[in-house]
């Protein structure tokens, strides 16, 4: 008996659309991360990216439970000293949501190479406006 291993020229890769509309941020970020790394499919292969682009629509339109909304922060360091910054989550849905469901799903994938070519394949928008109608995108439900 012998294992399949994916090949990276034999991938054939799909793009999906998802609504972020009403969705919570977390599950759907789960989501998108088991897309992007190709663990939905049965070529799976740990060390080849097998995964399929995720396009995000209405990104502006997503849910925070709790109260995150207004205690959770963005922690970000400048390189400077003293550069340690904090914004506000309700701050940064008010002026960049796209950041916000990249950052979570980018923390979900591998922290290597292969992690950083799986996150090229998100693209993500804030209304329901997006430039990939040529790829042809299929709607992805969950």
């Amino acid at each position: 008996m012998k294992s399949y291993m994916a090949k990276p020229n034999e991938i054939e890769r799909k793009w999906y659309i998802i609504d972020a509309e009403g969705k919570v941020l977390g599950r759907l970020a789960t989501e998108i991360a088991t897309i992007l790394r190709g663990k939905n499919k049965a070529i799976y292969t740990p060390h080849v990216d097998t995964g399929d682009f995720v396009i995000v629509i209405n990104a502006d339109k997503i849910k925070l439970t709790g109260k995150k909304l207004s205690q959770k922060n963005y922690t970000y360091h400048t390189g400077y000293p003293g550069g340690l910054r904090q914004v506000p989550y309700a701050t940064l849905m008010e002026k960049n949501p796209e950041k916000i469901i990249e950052l979570a799903v980018k923390g979900m994938l591998p922290k290597n190479s292969l992690g950083r070519s799986m996150y090229r394949k998100l693209k993500v928008y804030r209304g329901t406006e997006h430039g990939h109608e040529a790829q042809k995108p299929e709607v992805y439900e969950f």
